[in-house]
């Protein structure tokens, strides 16, 4: 390309739907779930042919991040109002340091397996060549209802149109999603900053991108909390998606475990714990776990909160946190 490739790591979340091994103080990103790198610092690695590397977070993981992440740049936004407010920020701080460019917009916490660079940079190019919002669709293993999909349009030279986004469906559409040959939506993105601002400035994220010069605290106080998805992607003309065929998972619930852990005997285990007479568990821990007699449970222990929770509803880990939150325990 005729410009720097930036790389842009978003790690300012917290990852609840893993609670109890993510908390306030400790995010999922900075977790390393059998791995000797944390999930963050796998990302920062996996994006290492890109020009310069920034990790966008918030105030409290600065120095959490700069240890997992020493040789990326560090970003700071005012405060986590979700990926929409995110990425407008990264992209008038990083067009004012960098200048032109094709920001690569990366998940921290994401499992990635398969020629990542080889389709992170033909959406880089994409979005050079064409000026436009590249997403990166993952080509469906399964029939998930725990992403949302992509629609593509008409096919040109390795990526095509997006017709329409679709939040994530029931059991039944995913399937016809699938049969119809819709993508996973990733959330992995590319674009110039001076595309993507350009196309945020005309929908609720405008008041946002009108600030930034003169004070970026007061521009979030402008907006709500959004994704980019639905402030920007879902309005904007010349939205593209090239297709990955990548083992992916956003690694987003205790369950998803159990598709990126070795099996042992009929369950997915991380670090210490016995299990006797027990199928199809997700045992995860720090210190010390015994299973015995059951099935088809998620059992998380660390530090001092244990969680247990009939695999099936994994997602209401939520409902715990909200809770928790409500009680300023998290």
């Amino acid at each position: 390309m005729d410009r720097p490739l930036v790389a842009l790591v978003l790690a300012g979340g917290t990852g609840t739907r893993l609670y109890p091994a993510s908390r306030s103080d400790r995010p999922k990103q900075f977790q390393s779930f059998g791995h000797e790198q944390s999930l963050l610092a796998r990302t920062v690695e996996r994006a290492g042919f890109a020009d310069e590397t920034y990790v966008l977070t918030r105030e409290d993981y600065v120095e959490g991040v700069r240890e997992r992440a020493p040789g990326a740049a560090v970003l700071t936004e005012p405060e986590p109002k979700d990926t929409g407010p995110a990425l407008a920020y990264a992209a008038h701080r990083i067009r004012e340091q960098v200048g032109d460019c094709v920001l690569l917009c990366l998940p921290s916490d994401h499992h990635v397996e398969g020629e990542f660079q080889a389709v992170a940079e033909r959406a880089a190019r994409t979005a050079a060549e064409t000026g436009g919002l590249v997403t990166v669709g993952i080509e469906p293993s399964r029939a998930a209802t725990e992403y949302g999909y992509i629609k593509p349009g008409a096919s040109v030279d390795g990526y095509s149109s997006v017709e329409r986004f679709h939040e994530k469906p029931d059991e039944s559409t995913a399937r016809a999603y699938v049969e119809e040959g819709f993508y996973w939506n990733a959330g992995l993105f590319a674009w110039t900053p001076t595309a993507f601002l350009a196309a945020a400035s005309e929908t609720p994220l405008g008041p946002l991108i009108e600030r930034l010069d003169d004070d970026p605290a007061a521009a979030f106080d402008a907006v709500e909390s959004v994704s980019v998805d639905h402030a920007v992607l879902e309005r904007a003309e010349d939205v593209y998606v090239v297709p990955a065929d990548l083992a992916w998972d956003d690694l987003g619930s205790w369950d998803a475990l159990e598709r990126v852990l070795d099996d042992t005997d009929g369950n997915a285990v991380l670090g210490d714990a016995l299990l006797i007479d027990a199928d199809g568990n997700v045992v995860a821990t720090d210190g010390h776990v015994s299973v015995v007699g059951v099935s088809d449970l998620v059992v998380a222990s660390f530090g001092d909160r244990t969680l247990v929770v009939p695999k099936a509803q994994a997602q209401r880990v939520r409902e715990v946190v909200a809770r928790l939150r409500g009680e300023d325990a998290f």
